[in-house]
């Protein structure tokens, strides 16, 4: 059956809320930070301001400079939930497969199947947005694609404002003119090492065959070869379905900038994770860090596993990488949480400790070691030197 995937978008989010609670800010230039915070970042903006050259996670100071009209307020997260549960409450109604992130103004919708009831999913998507706009005050994109991935290429395609649809068929050709910083899952990491070799475009990576990628990316080669192909058969999560991920995070005793604690508390994350998988003989095939500073700014960032593994000190490794591309602004942290990603289930899954030969069998018999011995004693009972505190290390 044909696939019909709905991507809906409020653009700049928390600033369009504001801006439907109080008319005054519209058409004005809007940054959302808190000024009182040390090294504040910005945490959205409006679209004048984007123009202006202020993007997010940027420093407020900086964001000042390149916009110094713009009206400042201090973001109100409460305010950005209750309107996320609207936009998910009346997405609901027209489908179970209601899929969101955060409280950032975006969802996936599967239409698939709803035609014969609800009509087709072009009427569904614009009944959506009418009834959005009434119910909140802000005016959302939305695009129709047969997956996510090229429904939210659209979206990108269209911000601020408008619609896109995207028939079976036509994934490829659609995504083939686009630069690859419009293309939902490239990273910086991609676009450096693809810009090198003057490749800036969907389609010219699509001419490459998979060998020749894998040469210039590696790890990379496989998911981006799909990606500017179109091809994403991830599929949208029930409402109320948990994602598939198992996630973990620590709160330091006080803020702090000090790396020997953050890699172990990096360690412990990893071994929660990797015991959480391994009791469901799970393996992962990404690692994801946030940090948490102490002025409210968040860093995301990814690390590929290759292959998927639920190895502690692998999931270490990758989260390492993944933390030390997030905290290029060296402040302070107040937390930081993990989460492994893209989880392989048997019999899919070859191996959960890919390591070669009897290395392989030896982490194995390892990792199971230590599970038994926190099965009955309890977590603390047995961990790795990494995992310590600093003082005690």
């Amino acid at each position: 059956m044909e696939r019909s995937i709905i991507h809906l978008n409020v653009a700049d989010f928390a600033a369009a809320v504001e801006r439907a609670l109080d008319p005054r800010l519209a058409g004005r230039p809007l940054v959302i930070a808190r000024p009182a915070a040390a090294r504040a970042t910005v945490f959205d903006m409006s679209e004048e301001a984007f123009r202006a050259g202020v993007r997010k996670g940027m420093p407020l100071a900086l964001a000042r400079r390149r916009c110094p009209e713009a009206q400042l307020l201090p973001p109100r997260p409460e305010r950005y939930a209750r309107a996320m549960r609207v936009l998910f409450e009346t997405a609901l109604a027209y489908s179970p497969r209601v899929e969101t992130g955060r409280a950032d103004g975006h969802l996936f919708l599967d239409a698939t199947g709803t035609r014969r009831l609800l009509g087709p999913p072009m009427d569904i998507a614009w009944r959506l947005r009418r009834e959005v706009r009434a119910r909140l005050g802000v005016t959302p994109i939305w695009t129709l694609a047969p997956n996510k991935l090229v429904a939210k290429a659209a979206s990108r395609l269209v911000k601020p404002e408008g619609e896109y649809i995207v028939a079976e068929g036509e994934e490829e050709a659609f995504l083939a003119p686009l630069p690859l910083e419009l293309v939902p899952g490239v990273e910086r990491c991609d676009l450096r090492t693809l810009g090198s070799f003057r490749l800036r475009r969907a389609g010219e990576v699509a001419a490459l065959p998979l060998e020749a990628l894998r040469v210039l990316c590696g790890a990379r080669a496989g998911f981006l070869h799909e990606a500017v192909r179109g091809i994403d058969p991830s599929p949208v999560r029930a409402a109320g379905e948990p994602a598939p991920e198992i996630a973990a995070e620590e709160r330091f005793a006080g803020d702090t900038d000090d790396e020997a604690e953050l890699a172990a508390a990096l360690a412990r994350l990893a071994g929660r994770a990797g015991a959480e998988l391994r009791r469901r003989r799970l393996a992962a095939r990404r690692v994801r860090v946030v940090l948490h500073g102490a002025d409210g700014a968040e860093a995301l960032r990814r690390a590929a596993l290759q292959p998927p593994t639920a190895d502690d000190f692998l999931l270490r490794d990758a989260a390492r990488r993944a933390a030390a591309a997030a905290w290029s602004r060296r402040v302070r942290l107040r937390g930081l949480a993990l989460a492994c990603e893209g989880l392989v289930f048997p019999p899919a899954q070859r191996e959960l400790f890919p390591a070669a030969g009897e290395r392989g069998e030896g982490r194995a018999r390892l990792m199971a070691a230590i599970d038994r011995v926190r099965r009955r004693f309890g977590e603390e009972a047995l961990r790795v030197a990494a995992a310590l505190p600093p003082e005690t290390a």
